[in-house]
């Protein structure tokens, strides 16, 4: 049976080692899809597959890998992610020590000759710089290696290469100076150890701030509260949440964290569900009312039944879907990702050409310039920026949508989100708050108002369409006992039939009324007056003769005119589209400011609507919140689900609010389009990096009167320029959606 399977992936030096592994898992049979996430060194994979053969694989493949199962293995991870980050300022530091006093000593003019007693000195420096290089550049070279024989080339082919080409040259000319000429007698030990200071520093920088980047995941696993307090046997007893069971009776006081998800079997208080809606105002429980593990408990105390625990509660299925999210890629990740699997080989090439090139045509002491051109283009060429790019940037902006209460599926989703330029929006429980109340009973001439809502309860007893919640409740509020109705049946976007204490009853639209050979003609105009007022007008008959007209309202939300019109400011166009009558349709469009409204559609026809608009070039979101609305979800290049809804609809969606207002839309649009800016930000920046440093680094502005590019300055550059993309993630951390009040 296929399952998803998470791992800690070490041994990735750059981009480059992601298609390397992502190759090796998706070689494993029984493996259905496999996704490497450099930023965060982890790996996702699906398949009929076990966690050895995975783990084998990566082996093989030269790299690192360890299942993670729980909060003990992610915590794991996280201890070794630091004692790593420790090890990479010590390591830099000691670089660093041996490396800037040489420097120093080169820029003073206070470094001895290589003859006589001067090269006692030179033979301390060697040993020194190769300490550095076994010490704190030890891991370059076992990773070039590991790479060589798996017939790869990583970032550390190209660090072990360049340092360990200025410290063996360099130690060739101290041992045998005869060997090259004179003016190419230059040392490079120096170079090699700040080089190896200045990687780190990099590396270490770079890492603090990637652990930045998952603060959002690190916030939603700390909601979920460590205890719980039992009622067993009568005592209450505090227990790990682990312990918690299904069915168990639990008590949460004043000011704690509710354990798992449940219902209130006794008392009332409010609730504080802003991590999961992203709301702040607390909601009022009571007794059958559901409450949500890792919301905070504000007011009273009150006992509850569990009814999911463990991975099943909402916490831990929203903490899944953001890291299924932030390890998933779009298709500009995936197209970064093709690119820097080929970007070192590349490297080499360029290296052995630009040696060629300094050798052959190259001034006098051409053998130094030979070295130190080759050097500093591989040194320089630093692929971790271009792949860094794009998964920083969904780890923040997946991280980011889920502080909002939006719950992005994919990386996938992110990305198209930004492009969308229309916007459908299913109208009950959508745009409207999905409780309709009767607002109208109107019998004919000389008919019971009584009679006419006891038929029409009886019709709509079975049915779980919220039209029929207001009929059911308004004739429980009356007093009235529907009767049962027998031969029961739904015409699909007109109504329903039934025989009803002998009589057949027809309740639905006028289309119902005259295609069953009814005249509504004497409750049309009512009729008409009532939708433009946004009421759902409804005609009743009874064995073939025209009863009466009921009329139900739905309430607009508060906040959708303002978030439609948020939507509109971002050149998106809006369109209500609905299975309501058109005037009713059509009246509630204009109260909130849509572009256009397609009404009297099928609940099956609605994926047909989307269809259309995206035959016309339109990239289109469709936001709803109902079963019929699945459909319409799943066929959209977008698919958003109102959170307060049906299964059904959140599992076809791609992206979920987890509060019911339109304004999650215009957040999860902005956030990605925020987003996409950044990944395109980052990319610009490494692209423009690589394509002109690596031409300096050697040496096309010699030739023209420009400099030759120091080694160490290469280092530094390169070191910097993945620490700058992960900054300029990070900035997407303090992005604020705007225009909510």
């Amino acid at each position: 049976m296929a399952r998803t399977l998470r791992f800690s992936i070490g041994g990735m030096a750059c981009a480059g080692c992601v298609g390397a592994v992502e190759d090796a898992l998706k070689s494993v049979p029984g493996v259905e899809s496999a996704s490497v996430n450099f930023a965060e060194h982890t790996a996702e994979v699906t398949g009929d597959v076990s966690a050895e053969a995975i783990i084998q694989a990566v082996s093989a493949a030269g790299y690192e890998a360890a299942e993670l199962k729980s909060a003990a293995d992610e915590a794991e991870k996280e201890a070794a992610e630091q004692a790593h980050l420790r090890a990479l300022w010590r390591q830099s530091a000691v670089a660093g020590a041996v490396g800037f006093p040489l420097m120093l000593m080169g820029w003073l003019g206070l470094m001895p000759p290589l003859e006589g007693a001067g090269r006692i000195f030179w033979f301390v420096v060697a040993g020194l710089s190769l300490f550095v290089l076994w010490y704190a550049g030890g891991r370059f070279f076992s990773g070039a290696w590991k790479s060589f024989l798996n017939h790869n080339a990583n970032m550390d082919t190209l660090v072990a290469l360049g340092t360990g080409t200025a410290w063996v040259y360099s130690t060739l000319v101290l041992l045998w100076p005869t060997l090259v000429p004179e003016s190419a007698r230059h040392l490079y030990f120096e170079a090699a150890a700040i080089i190896i200071s200045l990687i780190n520093l990099g590396g270490a920088l770079e890492a603090r701030a990637r652990g930045k980047t998952s603060e959002a995941i690190k916030r939603l696993i700390g909601l979920a509260p460590k205890t719980a307090r039992v009622v067993r046997e009568g005592r209450e007893l505090d227990v790990p949440i682990e312990q918690v069971g299904l069915g168990e009776t639990l008590r949460v006081r004043p000011g704690e964290k509710i354990p798992v998800d449940g219902v209130i079997l006794e008392g009332g208080t409010t609730v504080d569900e802003s991590m999961l809606t992203g709301e702040p105002m607390p909601v009022k429980k009571g007794v059958g009312d559901e409450v949500v593990g890792g919301t905070l408990n504000k007011a009273g105390s009150f006992l509850m039944q569990a009814k999911h625990v463990g991975a099943d509660t909402a916490l831990a299925r929203i903490v899944e879907m953001v890291r299924q999210a932030q390890n998933s890629k779009p298709a500009i990740g995936r197209l970064v990702d093709r690119i820097a699997a080929v970007f070192v080989p590349t490297v080499l090439i360029f290296a052995v050409l630009t040696c060629l090139a300094w050798y052959n045509l190259g001034p006098e002491p051409r053998v130094s310039y030979m070295l130190v051109t080759t050097m500093t283009v591989l040194i320089i060429a630093c692929p971790c920026a271009l792949g860094l790019a794009t998964p920083i940037a969904i780890m923040v902006g997946v991280g980011k949508a889920a502080e909002h209460g939006i719950l992005i599926r994919n990386g996938e989703a992110l990305q198209r989100a930004g492009s969308l330029d229309t916007v459908v929006l299913d109208k009950t429980g959508t745009v409207t708050e999905g409780r309709p109340a009767l607002t109208t009973l109107e019998p004919l001439a000389g008919g019971d108002e009584a009679e006419l809502l006891r038929l029409a309860a009886a019709l709509e007893q079975g049915s779980e369409h919220p039209l029929a919640e207001a009929i059911l409740a308004a004739a429980g509020e009356r007093g009235l006992a529907p009767p049962k109705a027998e031969g029961f049946a739904a015409i699909e976007g007109h109504g329903v039939r039934a025989t009803v204490d002998g009589q057949a009853v027809l309740f639905g639209n006028a289309k119902l009324m005259t295609d069953n050979g009814i005249d509504p003609a004497a409750l049309l105009p009512r009729a008409d007056a009532l939708a433009a007022e946004a009421q759902t007008p409804i005609f009743l008959a009874v064995d073939g003769q025209l009863a009466g007209l009921l009329a139900v309202s739905d309430p607009i939300k508060a906040d959708s005119r303002q978030a439609i019109a948020r939507l509109r400011d971002q050149g998106i166009r809006v369109v209500l589209l609905t299975g309501d009558n058109r005037a009713t349709a059509e009246a509630v469009g204009r109260a909130v400011g849509v572009d256009e409204v397609i009404a009297e559609v099928l609940p099956g026809d609605k994926a047909d609507q989307v269809a259309a608009l995206q035959g016309a070039g339109r990239v289109v979101g469709m936001v709803g919140d109902g079963i019929n609305d699945a459909p319409a979800l799943a066929r959209a290049d977008v698919g958003f689900a109102i959170g307060t809804g049906t299964d059904v609809a959140i599992e076809s969606a791609d992206v979920t609010l987890m509060r019911g207002s339109l304004h999650g839309v215009a957040d999860a649009i902005a956030i990605s389009r925020a987003t996409l800016r950044n990944i395109k930000q980052n990319l610009f920046g490494a692209f423009v990096y690589n394509v002109v440093g690596i031409p300096v680094a050697a040496g096309v502005l010699y030739p023209f009167g420009g400099p030759l590019l120091n080694p160490v300055i290469a280092g530094a550059a390169m070191a910097m320029s993945s620490v700058t993309v992960v900054s300029n993630a990070n900035r997407l951390r303090f992005f604020t959606p705007g225009g909510r009040r």
